[in-house]
């Protein structure tokens, strides 16, 4: 854990990603990258130089099988506040739309109701459990369907909701 944490720290400070007074909004989505990020976030929050709150922030898509108890435990256990937002997306996309490929929008619907929760909840910043394989992803999407070379930067600035996505 401690190599695990220089290199985010190392990241965070390369790219400004935390100042003084930040409020974090985790996106919680219960895999390991989200998982691990809050996790280290709550860690280097113990000794890094510059204060900052973290909350975290699952979207419950509206299966019937999606359970956040076992992200509720982790926040509990680690001392993080735990939003669940319950939504309509499973509805949308598959009963409304009936999407054939239904990926990219439960995306989309997914980021917007993150970012509105955020911005209620007073975050001036969004994390999110990208990884490296995440960006070549996102690279080969756009090369193949939109015949450009482009990814996502580390960090981004949304205008629309006023917040830093990281």
């Amino acid at each position: 854990m401690q190599r695990m944490l220089s290199y985010i720290r190392k990241a965070i400070e390369d790219y400004k990603m935390i100042e003084d007074g930040d409020k974090i909004a985790v996106g919680l989505s219960g895999g390991k990258d989200s998982v691990t990020l809050l996790m280290a976030l709550k860690a280097l929050q113990r000794f890094y130089d510059k204060k900052y709150e973290i909350i975290a922030i699952s979207i419950n898509p509206g299966f019937e099988f999606f359970n956040s108890d076992f992200l509720k435990q982790i926040c509990i256990d680690i001392g993080v506040d735990f939003i669940e937002e319950k939504t309509h997306i499973k509805e949308i996309v598959f009963d409304i739309r009936k999407e054939k490929n239904p990926c990219s929008l439960c995306a989309n619907l997914r980021r917007g109701i993150l970012n509105s929760v955020a911005i209620r909840e007073g975050c001036n910043k969004i994390a999110l459990g990208h990884n490296e394989d995440d960006v070549l992803e996102t690279f080969f999407l756009n090369l193949l369907y939109g015949g450009n070379i482009a990814t996502f930067a580390p960090v981004s600035y949304m205008d629309r909701s006023r917040n830093h996505a990281y």
